[in-house]
């Protein structure tokens, strides 16, 4: 074989990016600049103006795909399998991080992960859905999807923060609580509404940041917190948009017009005085740019503990609990 065409062969190619329905254009012009790179190694062919073109080109398509998304677009966004996960951004924000497991009662659940750490300087105590990043994680992992030891897990580290007054961060990223058979039969509901009381008891600061999905009372379980925060393309609802159009309409193909009903982007839900403020993601999405995604989270929840920090503990609490009670009262006579 000739040695240019084995070093040919031998390039390493860059891992195939995962793309959504709405970004084929923006597909076909990222193909173009590989291809181009591509054939600029096996000869003296210099494209390094029609690649620098091409990429201008790739990121006004990028800006105006994300500037108008549609709801159903930003729930796609929001479930996207390269978006960073839970375990990222631990690993990106938490030093000394030390893993505590278990509810002490059923066994450990591996959709959340959790322990103590610090965060620039402060021990927190830290809460993470993760739906895992292979198959074989995901199915370990139950696809981000917790089980009632979850929750009673989540809780009984909760009360551990309180003890030792430890700032409490929990990142939200799960489709909802796991609807199986063995699940209710351990008591789900019960173990999401004692998860969600103590998110309203807990006498230290709490901050939330809804990642990618938060569905259902599944995320609220653990999101019941002083400052609720989401990602710009992520989506926080009562139920996925399929299982609403499942309900409304006996169909699932009306998932779209479900999700632009629910009202279940940031943009909405800030609107709505659900959640306290956006975190705004890179351009394309936070898949995109895993490091400065990363980054930015933990930047804004630097500043909400920041805010918290020096709030008497019964104050927190009393503060919490009238802003989730107040939630859908206006305009109720």
């Amino acid at each position: 074989m000739p040695a240019d065409t084995q070093a040919q062969q031998e390039q390493p190619r860059r891992p195939a990016r995962h793309f959504l329905d709405f970004e084929k254009p923006i597909a076909e012009l990222e193909g173009k600049i590989e291809e181009l790179r591509h054939l600029s190694k096996t000869g003296d062919v210099s494209i390094a103006d029609e690649v620098s073109k091409l990429q201008a080109k790739v990121e006004r398509q990028i800006r105006q795909a994300y500037a108008k998304l549609t709801a159903w677009q930003k729930v796609q966004v929001a479930r996207h399998p390269e978006r960073p996960h839970g375990i990222d951004y631990v690993q990106g924000l938490v030093e000394e991080f030390t893993p505590l497991a278990g509810d002490r009662a059923f066994g450990e659940d591996a959709a959340i992960v959790s322990g103590i750490g610090r965060f620039r300087g402060r021990s927190v105590m830290v809460l993470a859905n993760e739906k895992g990043a292979t198959t074989e994680e995901r199915v370990k992992r139950n696809f981000g999807m917790a089980r009632p030891e979850g929750y009673r897990k989540a809780r009984r580290l909760m009360e551990l923060a309180e003890r030792f007054k430890l700032p409490i961060v929990t990142l939200v990223d799960t489709p909802g609580a796991y609807p199986g058979i063995e699940a209710e039969a351990r008591g789900q509901a019960e173990a999401i509404a004692r998860s969600i009381e103590t998110c309203l008891d807990v006498r230290v600061p709490f901050v939330s940041v809804v990642i990618g999905e938060g569905g259902s009372g599944g995320a609220i379980a653990l999101a019941a917190a002083d400052r609720v925060l989401m990602l710009e393309h992520s989506i926080y609802s009562v139920i996925s948009p399929e299982g609403c159009a499942s309900i409304l309409w006996r169909s699932a193909e009306k998932a779209k017009e479900a999700a632009e009903a629910l009202k279940m982007t940031a943009q909405d839900l800030l609107r709505l005085g659900v959640i306290d403020g956006i975190v705004r993601e890179p351009l394309g999405g936070a898949h995109r740019d895993k490091g400065a995604m990363v980054a930015e989270v933990g930047d804004a929840i630097d500043d909400a503990l920041r805010e918290l920090v020096s709030v008497e503990g019964g104050t927190l609490r009393q503060r919490r609990r009238e802003r989730f009670l107040a939630m859908g009262r206006q305009g109720i006579n």
